[in-house]
């Protein structure tokens, strides 16, 4: 079923951290559909008895207060699990077992294995002609961006020029990379496979032309992998 969405172009959060964000938004929308519930009950009813109240007064210090708890009580219940989210957001970041330092340029990217001397590459993405079979178009790069499973990853991202923006929607990633600053993200994916981002500040003519690959295996395939780049 989610090769069919994806076929669509729907691509389904697959990071531990984007379950906790799609559970959030679910929330929030469960809660905000029940105040326009209530809003449009009370509309309703306003209009059906023409605008005149049949019952009995409220004195005007209960309805102050009934306006200022409900409003705040909303507030809480939203603050209580964005409060969450960021504890655990802030729990990811402790520490890494790999550091992926990313480097936007015009218009292409460059990675760097911090751990492991000597293993960098330039991505760059495939021209039709190089296209093989069931590779996407405007999508697919020459050297991917392998990482291992189950691992804390840390990405260390900036930009060799103009203002990039390392963005992976699958995967609930998106961090700009600008000259002399080093932005930081520690992730952990959970599954095994291929996702597709791009970059997504516009910066330059050649903005739509560098697309990102994250191929995602088994740690024992990685540490091949590594070798192969080293050789």
């Amino acid at each position: 079923m989610n090769n069919f969405f994806q076929f669509c172009g729907l691509n389904f959060s697959d990071s531990l951290f984007s379950s906790y964000m799609d559970w959030f938004h679910n929330f929030n929308c469960s809660l905000l559909f029940g105040v326009l519930l209530f809003v449009s009950v009370m509309f309703v009813y306003l209009i059906a008895n023409n605008f005149y109240f049949k019952s009995k007064k409220i004195e005007y210090q209960m309805g102050e207060f009934l306006c200022s708890v409900l409003p705040t009580l909303i507030l809480l219940m939203q603050m209580i699990p964005s409060l969450t989210l960021l504890y655990y957001y802030g729990l990811m970041n402790l520490d890494s077992n790999l550091t992926v330092k990313v480097v936007g340029h015009q218009w292409y990217w460059s990675y760097e294995y911090s751990d492991i001397p000597g293993l960098e590459f330039d991505s760059y993405m495939k021209s039709l002609d190089q296209l093989e079979l069931g590779e996407p178009r405007l999508l697919e790069v020459d050297n991917r961006c392998v990482l291992p499973c189950d691992t804390n990853i840390r990405f260390c991202i900036t930009s060799g020029d103009v203002i990039h923006s390392w963005a992976v929607p699958s995967m609930s990633i998106k961090l700009d990379a600008m000259s002399g600053i080093l932005t930081t993200l520690t992730y952990n994916f959970p599954v095994l496979g291929v996702f597709y981002g791009q970059c997504s500040e516009i910066c330059g003519a050649n903005h739509s032309f560098m697309p990102i690959v994250l191929e995602v295996t088994l740690l024992d395939n990685f540490s091949m992998w590594c070798m192969g780049m080293l050789d």
